[in-house]
């Protein structure tokens, strides 16, 4: 399958689905406390897309060998990798909570984006691997730009992570995106520079590590057919932008208001919201305030 170049027209309908995505979390976001149940936090994102006119993309969602998807978003906690189903088990305090939202428009256009949230005030640890892998995100993204090599994204995060003495999950990518969910190309969360795609402008696709504590093995959970947890049962985070290669760089789509700020180290252009000013911190989101060859790869 080819890589989708999007035209100007299709650009401006990916810059309002991933918006629309990120307003869902924005949305959620005061929710997020102690005693709130995961699939609390589904229904009132679903609450949200309908206010909007979006649908989630995720309900009924069956790739090949899957069972279809019950919920309206992705609700991963402590040590889940990613695809958490959204339960009536409540949060409690210290728990870190991945929430992934992928939106459809009236207009077909898909939105997707996800956020760490730490429940409570939250371990050291746990602020440390929400931040860094944050941090990691950014620096993959730093690298997009027309020339650039997708392998120049995989190198930045693995090395970040890595360097602080974390495991980047080998099984799962980022991946292109538009009017299907998944398109090319898949995103590696680490590799080699210069290596893999080269980097086209109209291209717009996902960024999304997830970066273990311990080891980076994973595994599949009970019966569900969906739930991806760390072998060793150590905490792992993920975050995830939709991200456009310009004419003269990158674009992060997926920014809104409420998104945590940016590393300090990420250009102002880069870091905010296209036609916007600084963004503020979202309720609960475990930004960077916070204190301080593989099996085959699956698009998360």
């Amino acid at each position: 399958m080819s890589i989708t170049i999007k035209s100007a027209e299709d650009i401006e309908g990916m810059r309002e689905a991933c918006r629309l995505a990120a307003e869902v979390l924005d949305y959620i976001a005061p929710h997020i406390r102690p005693g709130i149940s995961t699939k609390e936090i589904d229904r009132l994102g679903a609450e949200c897309m309908a206010r909007q006119g979006t649908v989630s993309a995720t309900v009924g969602y069956q790739p090949p060998g899957y069972p279809p998807y019950p919920a309206s978003l992705c609700t991963s906690v402590n040590h889940v990798v990613c695809h958490g189903i959204p339960s009536d088990k409540p949060l409690k305090k210290g728990d870190i909570v991945n929430v992934d939202v992928t939106v459809v428009t009236k207009a077909g256009w898909y939105g997707d984006t996800s956020r760490m949230y730490i429940v409570g005030e939250g371990s050291i640890a746990a602020r440390r691997l929400c931040t860094v892998t944050y941090e990691a995100m950014w620096l993959g993204i730093m690298q997009v730009r027309p020339g650039a090599h997708l392998g120049d994204i995989g190198h930045a995060i693995q090395k970040y992570a890595e360097g602080h003495g974390y495991s980047v999950v080998r099984e799962f990518c980022g991946h292109g995106i538009g009017r299907k969910f998944h398109e090319e190309p898949q995103v590696l969360h680490y590799g080699r520079p210069g290596t893999l795609e080269e980097l086209r402008p109209g291209m717009v696709f996902t960024i999304e590590p997830m970066i273990n504590a311990g080891r980076r093995e994973v595994k599949e959970f009970g019966n569900d057919g969906w739930t991806i947890v760390t072998k060793d049962r150590s905490l792992s985070a993920q975050w995830e932008h939709t991200v456009l290669v310009t004419e003269t760089g990158v674009e992060v789509l997926s920014l809104s208001a409420g998104a945590p700020p940016a590393p300090a180290f990420v250009p102002p252009e880069i870091a905010r919201p296209r036609g916007a000013g600084q963004p503020s911190v979202g309720s609960a989101a475990a930004g960077p305030a916070a204190p301080a060859a593989a099996a085959p790869t699956v698009p998360a």
